[in-house]
């Protein structure tokens, strides 16, 4: 259009938000692939900065951002209705991005941005709370150590343990049942989270419930009993439990320490 300004006046364009995701089902070649992680790992960041800054947020804040959150379910519960119509064209780009992101990891990513029941709920030291403020609880209470035995581990698993205390060493025990845990989602995570240590280490195919051992062999240790996989914390209601008998585990745990490393695929 023209203007008495002189010379021509456009309206700008801008990408939505609908269309960045549209955009990553249909999209090939590298650079969308690296801009396809990217904005997963920001929408992911920015959900960290909302959970550490929880208690910042007055009232009015948390009305606003309910508001924004309520209007970006629907409009992405609509988009994910309208995926079906470009299967094929999302399936074709799929299969050329190999072991970098499976069709389950989209799927579970787009599930993860309309399920607003994703935190749970769970029972810990006889009241209800929210897994995360669960887990993090026990975590938190670690000097040195932190042992988590269990067999059915997933990115979960590493993003609950984040918050650990610095400094302090963590080992998973499990033997990767279902492999839900794959190398590039654990190496991705230890690229964002450089400060959390954490070893792989197998079970060796005799547990069935799942335990977390703070500081083993000091006079801090402790156990708590867990009643469901941390990979999925919250889905169900579970408790976690503390057992104040940790000596009729030393032989378990000493067998553990000395079983092989987790390979990861």
């Amino acid at each position: 259009m023209t203007s008495n300004w002189g010379g021509s006046r456009y309206l700008p364009f801008a990408f939505t938000e609908q269309g960045i995701y549209m955009l990553m089902t249909v999209l090939r070649g590298e650079l969308a692939i690296k801009q396809s992680k990217a904005l997963i790992r920001t929408f992911k960041k920015m959900k960290d900065y909302i959970m550490d800054n929880r208690e910042l947020m007055g009232q009015r804040e948390y009305i606003q951002l309910s508001l924004q959150t309520a209007e970006n379910i629907r409009d992405i519960s609509k988009l994910k209705s309208d995926i079906g119509f470009v299967e094929k064209q999302m399936s074709d780009v799929m299969d050329q991005l190999g072991d970098v992101v499976t069709k389950s990891d989209l799927a579970e990513m787009m599930n993860s941005f309309v399920d607003n029941e994703d935190n749970g709920w769970l029972m810990f030291n006889a009241k209800y709370c929210t897994a995360d403020l669960a887990y993090s609880e026990v975590y938190g209470q670690a000097k040195k150590t932190i042992f988590v035995v269990d067999n059915y581990i997933g990115l979960r698993t590493l993003v609950l343990l984040k918050n650990a205390p610095k400094g302090v060493s963590i080992t998973i025990f499990s033997d990767n049942v279902g492999n839900k845990l794959h190398r590039i989602k654990y190496n991705d995570f230890c690229s964002e989270y450089p400060c959390v240590s954490i070893d792989l280490k197998k079970t060796g195919g005799i547990y069935h419930d799942r335990f977390i051992v703070l500081d083993y062999g000091t006079n801090d240790e402790r156990i708590f009993l867990c009643g469901a996989s941390s990979k999925d914390a919250g889905a169900r209601i579970t408790c976690i439990v503390e057992d104040f008998g940790i000596e009729k585990y030393k032989e378990l745990i000493g067998r553990l320490l000395g079983n092989p490393t987790l390979q990861l695929t």
